[in-house]
């Protein structure tokens, strides 16, 4: 018997028409949620990375400003529950108020919808002390009970590796594509293929990657110092059939940006126009 074959001698191909369709083992489960009966989202972006501390939060906002500056309506999922960041980058730090069936997302300045934990807790620098499955049923409320109503593109801003919170969104909500962030270290290539791996295993497309940390520009001479050597980011993403949408530098606008809670305002000039 081979592997694409069950117990019952069908692939998954040929099982959709047999006399034991229903209980076949060749039959994939589809985990899907489906999102709160008042919201229409048609497209999901996840941004992933293999490892923290590379700017996905940042990327995750810039490809939110990108599309807003195109006349798109957009939302960001903030999944990141233990390590939340987008509120206090777009000056959100209202409470998510509530219907009787649905929670309703924080309105940023510049009209993007945003779901996170820090606006559902008291203290926004309170610790999320909370295990693997309770993060993920949280994440999973954020898709199924917030009324997001209608939303050209809904960013996901994920936590760092393959762990139940990425499986818990690649299983449960309908993801379109992901964008994979990282930097220019020796490890790069090993942990975007870690991400890229886990995204093709789930069936979804990798839709790029981001390199962040690229360089740091001299103030006075304009040289571009790269004070992580030099990337293979673009030998990489050749390896994987995937484009390079932007390759961002450190940029003190941008951090500046962050830091007065103003990202509302940004335009990254890093990336590319892509469709997504």
């Amino acid at each position: 018997m081979s592997e694409e074959q069950n117990t019952n001698g069908c692939t998954e191909e040929s099982c959709a028409g047999c006399a034991h369709a229903d209980s076949c083992s060749s039959k994939k489960t589809d985990f899907r949620e489906p999102a709160n009966m008042y919201s229409s989202i048609k497209r999901v972006i996840g941004v992933v990375s293999g490892k923290g501390g590379v700017g996905k939060s940042l990327v995750t906002a810039s490809l939110a400003r990108m599309m807003r500056e195109k006349g798109y309506t957009v939302g960001i999922l903030d999944a990141d529950v233990t390590g939340p960041s987008i509120p206090k980058m777009y000056g959100v730090h209202d409470k998510a108020r509530g219907t009787e069936d649905s929670i309703l997302p924080c309105i940023a300045k510049d009209e993007t919808r945003i779901m996170s934990v820090n606006l559902l807790l008291e203290d926004e620098s309170a610790p999320v002390i909370w295990r693997g499955p309770i993060i993920a049923g949280v994440v999973k409320q954020f898709w199924t009970d917030v009324l997001w109503g209608d939303i050209d593109y809904l960013f996901v801003d994920m936590p760092p590796g393959t762990g139940d919170v990425p499986l818990t969104v690649f299983q449960s909500l309908p993801v379109d594509g992901v964008v994979i962030v990282t930097s220019p270290q020796d490890l790069v290539q090993m942990i975007v293929k870690k991400a890229a791996n886990m995204a093709e295993q789930m069936n979804i497309p990798v839709l790029g990657i981001v390199e962040n940390y690229s360089y740091v520009k001299c103030p006075d001479c304009g040289r571009e110092i790269k004070i992580f050597g030099e990337s293979n980011i673009d030998a990489v993403a050749e390896e994987m059939g995937v484009p390079v949408l932007g390759k961002m530098p450190i940029d003190m606008d941008l951090a500046k940006a962050v830091e007065d809670e103003r990202f509302y305002e940004v335009t990254n000039p890093y990336l590319k126009e892509v469709e997504l």
